[in-house]
């Protein structure tokens, strides 16, 4: 049986993943009215791997006997105007995860929960690689500037990102 403490934590992460699921569907309408398919690909991916992130957590918790408690997901405000604004919020979400991952981690070390330290130290593998993929994405956006063809050139590219299931745990 998972620690109570542990446990309202982990139903706190399974409402920001699927939180973050939220935020980058919202990102994908931004760029399907900019008509930048690329763009909506990568965002559809996200959304695919966010929700992957949630039901990992999801079973993990109900695997160890705790108790799930869904709550309201808010509704997410897509900051900005431009594609490089909005990576730049996509980074910032990225790293708000990040913290609370170690926050997650850090409960699971102050009860001695080593078999959920090990099942989150996949997440914490995967913060690194999404803030360092969304990193090279704002750095070319900052490279192209107003450059429109440079800009379809990048869209072009993102359009190349596909979904595979993580494994995760």
């Amino acid at each position: 049986m998972i620690n109570e403490k542990l446990q309202a934590e982990f139903n706190e992460q399974i409402n920001k993943e699927f939180f973050s699921e939220y935020l980058y569907l919202a990102m994908k309408v931004y760029f399907q009215e900019q008509n930048l398919q690329g763009f909506v690909n990568w965002f559809d991916v996200q959304v695919q791997e966010e929700h992957a992130h949630a039901m990992g957590m999801f079973d993990y918790l109900n695997e160890r006997g705790g108790s799930i408690e869904l709550k309201a997901i808010e509704k997410p405000v897509v900051e900005g105007n431009t594609p490089l604004e909005i990576f730049e919020q996509v980074l910032r979400h990225e790293e708000f995860v990040t913290s609370r991952i170690n926050h997650l981690m850090d409960v699971a070390e102050e009860v001695k929960d080593r078999a959920a330290l090990h099942f989150l130290d996949w997440y914490l593998k995967e913060q690194v690689e999404e803030e360092s993929t969304v990193s090279g994405v704002l750095a070319t956006l900052k490279l192209i500037g107003d450059d429109k063809k440079a800009l379809l050139l990048l869209d072009k590219d993102l359009a190349t990102r596909t979904f595979v299931q993580p494994v995760i745990g």
